[in-house]
């Protein structure tokens, strides 16, 4: 958990030079588009304003004594149902979240002083909501249980 200003200063500098790469030519114009109507950019001011930054790193592998290393398995579905459990968990305390996934994110390693093993994953910003926040409608909407399943 990142809760210095410092710290909260420097991860915003650095995510906000990957979303500066991102959104000046790493990403394809079909992936703008469909961001278009969020109204993001590369300025990520709340990564300073919200009160506490949750850096999610998954653990590549695991090292013995002597330095060899060995495996884990199923991190992509653990990282993501920890990440589901914390989230859900966080709203019904009744904060306000943010899922920010800046690609690369190999600067918070340095900031949060993680070994090369473990990949950061996901920075959830998290806090009450400021005074006057608004929900977008699009963020709403809720698909029908026809949209998201298959019943057989």
């Amino acid at each position: 958990m990142i809760e210095s200003p410092a710290l909260k200063k420097r991860v915003r500098e650095e995510a906000e030079e990957e979303e500066r790469t991102f959104y000046n030519g790493r990403a394809p114009q079909e992936w703008l588009d469909a961001l278009a109507p969020l109204g993001t950019d590369e300025h990520k001011p709340f990564l300073e304003a919200a009160p506490y930054l949750i850096a999610v790193f998954a653990i590549k592998y695991g090292e013995r004594a002597d330095g060899s290393r060995y495996s884990h398995y199923y991190v992509p579905e653990s990282v993501g149902i920890a990440s589901g459990l914390l989230l859900a968990a966080l709203h019904r305390a009744g904060l306000a979240t943010l899922t920010h996934t800046p690609s690369p994110m190999g600067f918070l390693n340095e900031i949060c002083g993680r070994p090369a093993s473990e990949k950061p994953i996901l920075l959830v910003v998290t806090g009450y909501p400021a005074p006057g926040c608004e929900v977008p409608d699009y963020a709403t909407r809720k698909k029908t249980l026809k949209d998201i399943s298959s019943w057989l």
